[in-house]
């Protein structure tokens, strides 16, 4: 058993959820850890070619493949390039 005390605002919020889903505040609070659970799980195992490729590096910035395939990536960059 837990104590949690809710602010106004998110206890309003707990109130427009448990009255839209018809779920226990029990319910709403359980599923709310379990997705913000997996969502720190998602971002632990997430890899560093996943994580820059999500940044806004600006113009030129931009890696075409994962260091591990740079080899096959920079022979397709040229053939592309020259193919006409």
């Amino acid at each position: 058993m837990r104590t949690v005390r809710l602010d106004d605002e998110t206890e309003a919020m707990l109130d427009e959820i448990r009255q839209g889903t018809g779920m226990t505040i029990s319910a709403a609070l359980k599923e709310g850890l379990l997705a913000l659970r997996d969502r720190l799980r998602r971002r632990a195992t997430q890899s560093s070619w996943e994580l820059y490729e999500k940044l806004d590096l600006g113009p030129g910035g931009y890696a075409s493949a994962p260091a591990d395939r740079s080899g096959p990536a920079v022979r397709e960059i040229i053939r592309r390039k020259h193919r006409r």
